[in-house]
Parts: structure tokens; C-alpha cells; sequence
């Protein structure tokens, strides 16, 4: 494997760090209603345990409501025990074939504790990095000792390296801020 491969992988891999973090981002709730928050909830369809998504059209009614429109008629029941049996804290109300999902309001403390949360996640997302740079490194220095690199080529890629690493902790540093600041927000 060369310089350049080890590089690219490596950015890669920290870019697909990121596109995890964000996507774990958006399942934690903040005020507003977010169609994705249901991306964890599973329907009983005919035997089959499939996300809410498969077997229901899910939009925003307003900024605090989600609607789920499901498409048989017979699943409203199904949909609607299955939000209300997840850990979200979620409790919808059928009218007629729509589902209304209305986000509670938050308390303080609930707030403060998906502070923590969020910043767990990013914790969490920084490790990935770090291990992935050492890795690389080690990835190097395999090279040189094999005597397919030298060791300026080592230094200075070494030096990228952080360099790359240093760009995706600062937008995990991003990420983690603004989402903290959406769930701070009244």
C-alpha cells in the first residue's frame, strides 16, 4: 500500500465518521419535530419487523408535529402501538387514517441531559478518529521499515495526516456545538 492509499483511506474512513455522527445526531430529540426521530421505530407488517418509514409516509404537520400517513388502512393501529411502546417518549393521536406525533414540550434537565449525550457521541466520534490516525501512522512506518518509504516521505505524511485529523475534529467539535445549541434552544 502506498502513501497516497493510506491517505485516501484514511480520509475516507474519517469522513464516514463524520456522516455516523451526523446521522446519530439527528436521532437525539431536540424541540422541534424531526421525521427521522422515527427512524428507529419497527412495525409488525405481516410478520415482518420493518421501519416505520416502509410502511408509512412520514412528514412534518408544523415545527412540533409529526404526521404518519400509513399506507394500508389496516396499520394505523400497528403504527401507532409501535411509537407508543418505543423509548422515545413519544405519544400519538390517530385521526382517521393520519397519525398526529406531537414532540412534548422539554424540561431543563431534559435538556441538560441530551447536552451530555451529544457530547458522548462526539467523544466517541474523536476516539474513531484518533484510532484511525494512529493507525495510518502505523501504516507508515510499517513502509519505511520495509524499506518501500523513507523516512522524509514518513515525516511529512505524518504531518498531513494530523493535519486531516485536526479538520475532522474541529467539524465533530461543529457538530457536537450546534446540535447542543438546538437542544438548548426554547
Amino acid at each position: 500500500m502506498a502513501i497516497n492509499e493510506i491517505k485516501s483511506t484514511l480520509s475516507g474512513k474519517m469522513d464516514q465518521s463524520i456522516e455516523a455522527l451526523k446521522h446519530n445526531l439527528t436521532k437525539i430529540r431536540t424541540g422541534r419535530a424531526n421525521p427521522a426521530l422515527l427512524d428507529t421505530v419497527h412495525v409488525d407488517y405481516y410478520g415482518a419487523m420493518l421501519p416505520l418509514s416502509q410502511v408509512a409516509n412520514l412528514s412534518l404537520i408544523d415545527a412540533r408535529t409529526i404526521s404518519v400517513q400509513p399506507w394500508e388502512k389496516g396499520m394505523g393501529a400497528k403504527i401507532e402501538k409501535a411509537i407508543r411502546d418505543s423509548d422515545l417518549g413519544l405519544n400519538p393521536s390517530s385521526m382517521g387514517d393520519l397519525i398526529r406525533v406531537p414532540m412534548p414540550l422539554m424540561t431543563e434537565e431534559r435538556r441538560k441531559e441530551l447536552t451530555k449525550v451529544v457530547r458522548g457521541e462526539g467523544e466517541t466520534t474523536k476516539i474513531a478518529i484518533r484510532n484511525l490516525r494512529r493507525d495510518a501512522n502505523e501504516a507508515l512506518k510499517k513502509l519505511v521499515k520495509d524499506k518501500l518509504a523513507s523516512e522524509d516521505d514518513q515525516k511529512r505524511s505524518e504531518t498531513e495526516i494530523q493535519k486531516l485529523t485536526d479538520r475532522h475534529i474541529s467539524e465533530v467539535d461543529r457538530l457536537v456545538t450546534s446540535k447542543e445549541h438546538d437542544i438548548m434552544a426554547v
